[in-house]
């Protein structure tokens, strides 16, 4: 044994300073091998979705159904079997509903308690003691784990569970547990949620969806392009800042800037009424349902068209600041010709269908005006200085990475960008080029760098690649060859707007792509799997979300209430667990209130993906492998005891 093996054993056993503790953990980590592996639970493409997101939450994709199912089986109707599982989900509002009908709530309350506790073991049998004890709420902690735990040295096991039952009624607890043990069951049902980007943007509710993760027990997070453009703007990126909150005008999400983060939205929206006085603002249209006055609404058309202005103008600076990213051809306002009303795009000038432009220099369209720039100083100053913002930019931070290697599988928002022959494309970043996983990796030390660099003008520079990652061709959070908001804002021909997919996307009928980037990763290419978000599958087009010979599974299916006309279902969620993947396809969520009335569950229809001969084990996953090098550890260090290189540290 080296000096250098002696050294770290020795730190070893500042942990375990005696053989019998090091036996006592060896045992412990042997017996969580052989346990069945938890439940990861996959959504993407959540866009600001709260109310679906947190009932799919809730419900596990359909994994607390499941252990109804498998915990009572044929012995309650299907009905009953409903009824608990809305229960389970939204206990307060379920209990509220029940008084209303029901006699004799005293028997209600020890039917249920006796169902939950079943269904409780059921959840809990894969963990140790040890870990469910973590999870157990602390005002009821030993009461449940007394009602869940197999006590064989209790001859009448019946009379012991009643009597705690009668008791936790009799003194009037009974809602109150009924809550905890509801809230257990969802705890325990899911051990990990991987999120596969894009949180933000489009629906309302994006904070309240942070909030909630920001609880979350287990969770990573694979930053999208609209999760990187909100990370942009927190850190003070004026060009990240203007595409923030044009998108959140034009989905008309004003109340999430201004209650939700406390973005101060009258700078703009005084400026806009000054500029735009006279504008009808035709063609700055909100997207879906908007409840608003006629006054409101041509208010928020005047502040949309003056930040989309805005918008173009830092675009364009960035634009030619960094002709590396490949988007010199997008800074739109120096190919407008202000004098004949047309905009030449490739070899073509097209009529523009607006040219009201007060604020814009034709012989330096990309400045912004004196009073733009006021403007842009007073968003900037709210978005960096907003507690909460930062709060959920931090959770980015320390969950999120660009990618993920979790259990043999890899897990990104996007694409790899590809040439049409299937090999990976290389960028150009910040004067150096990258391809493969070697982009992923750079890519995602300049989003670090711009949070944690000591140096000035290299975290300065890093700032704008969260704008090149939410827009950027060659971005693998993006994928397409532009954005074409401004051809959607100015002009009539339909061809133009379309934004072509990177060739990734060409090439997913070929099981050999999966496999090629499966490789690059460091991936097994025969039993891994590539989990993607990003690209809407188009499933009432009959589109399959499985791809590349099941190797690659796209799980955004349209939670984005804007793209279930085109998708045909409110999105798509991936289950992992011990007996393999199972995909869920979800129906529309409607509002709780129906969910807890009519009893309606949205994960409509499941599909497996890939099951398993035999049960995957905590040994199979990754972090069994890291328990088995632990065990590894420890015997060598008994070892060591045993030859006396290394003392043991009794008192």
């Amino acid at each position: 044994m080296d000096k250098q093996e002696i050294r770290y054993l020795e730190q070893l056993s500042e942990s375990f300073p005696t053989i019998e503790a090091a036996s006592t953990e060896i045992i412990n980590l042997q017996s969580i091998l052989n346990l069945p592996k938890g439940t990861e639970h996959f959504m993407s493409d959540i866009h600001g979705e709260y109310e679906a997101f947190s009932h799919v939450l809730k419900n596990g994709s359909g994994a607390v159904r499941k252990k109804i199912e498998d915990v009572f089986g044929h012995s309650l109707t299907t009905a009953d079997k409903s009824a608990l599982a809305t229960l389970i989900y939204y206990p307060k509002e379920k209990m509220e509903l029940v008084k209303q009908e029901e006699e004799d709530m005293d028997n209600w309350y020890k039917i249920t308690l006796y169902r939950l506790i079943e269904v409780c073991k059921t959840v809990s049998s894969k963990y140790t003691r040890s870990k469910v004890r973590k999870s157990l709420p602390k005002d009821y902690s030993y009461v449940i784990e007394e009602l869940i735990s197999e006590k064989p040295e209790v001859l009448n096991k019946e009379a012991y569970y009643d009597a705690i039952v009668n008791t936790i009624v009799e003194l009037g607890n009974a809602e109150n547990f009924i809550v905890a043990l509801a809230e257990l069951i969802q705890r325990l049902v899911i051990d990990r949620l991987h999120v596969i980007g894009d949180i933000y943007d489009r629906g309302a509710g994006s904070h309240l969806i942070m909030d909630r993760l920001c609880k979350y027990h287990s969770l990573d997070i694979q930053w999208g392009n609209h999760d990187v453009l909100w990370m942009g703007a927190a850190l003070g990126n004026k060009a990240c800042i203007a595409s923030a909150i044009r998108n959140s005008i034009r989905y008309g999400n004003l109340d999430m800037l201004e209650e939700g983060y406390g973005i101060n939205m009258l700078p703009l929206a005084t400026f806009a009424m000054d500029v735009y006085a006279k504008d009808p603002c035709t063609r700055f249209v909100l997207k879906g349902e908007v409840n608003a006055t006629e006054m409101e609404t041509q208010l928020v058309k005047k502040m949309h068209k003056a930040i989309a202005i805005i918008k173009f103008k830092l675009d364009g600076q960035l634009c030619k600041k960094y002709p590396e990213f490949g988007m010199s051809d997008r800074s739109m306002l120096d190919r407008i010709d202000y004098e004949h009303g047309t905009v030449k795009i490739g070899d073509v000038d097209y009529p523009m269908q607006d040219m009201h432009f007060p604020t814009i220099d034709p012989k330096d369209p990309t400045k912004l005006s004196p009073e733009e720039e006021s403007v842009m100083k007073h968003l900037q100053s709210s978005f960096v200085h907003c507690e909460k913002l930062q709060k959920h930019m931090n959770l980015l931070m320390k969950k999120g990475s660009m990618y993920k290697t979790f259990n043999g599988n890899l897990l990104y928002h996007g694409c790899m960008p590809m040439n049409e022959d299937g090999t990976f494309a290389k960028v150009w970043v910040f004067g150096k080029e990258y391809k493969g996983k070697e982009l992923y990796d750079a890519l995602e030390s300049y989003v670090r760098k711009a949070v944690f660099s000591v140096d000035k003008k290299e975290k300065k520079k890093a700032e704008d690649i969260f704008w090149f990652l939410w827009t950027g061709p060659k971005s693998p959070l993006y994928g397409r060859d532009k954005m074409a908001t401004f051809e959607r804002y100015f002009l009539n021909d339909e061809e133009i707007k379309k934004e072509k997919k990177n060739l990734y996307y060409n090439l997913l009928d070929k099981a050999e792509t999966a496999e090629t980037v499966l490789k690059e990763f460091g991936l097994c290419p025969t039993k891994g799997h590539i989990i993607n978000g990003h690209v809407p599958v188009h499933r009432m087009d009959g589109e399959n979300p499985v791809k590349c010979g099941g190797k690659l599974i796209i799980i955004d299916g349209g939670f984005s209430k804007t793209y279930r006309k085109e998708t045909g279902i409110a999105g798509y969620t991936l289950i992992y667990n011990s007996y393999g993947l199972t995909l869920a396809a979800h129906d529309p969520f409607v509002s709780k209130e129906e969910a807890v009335e009519k009893e309606i569950d949205i994960a409509s229809r499941q599909e497996a993906v890939q099951y398993t001969d035999r049960r995957i084990l905590v040994g199979d996953t990754d972090n069994g492998k890291t328990m088995k090098c632990r065990i590894k550890e420890l015997k060598a260090l008994i070892a060591a005891y045993r030859l006396g290189q290394i003392k043991e540290k009794t008192k």
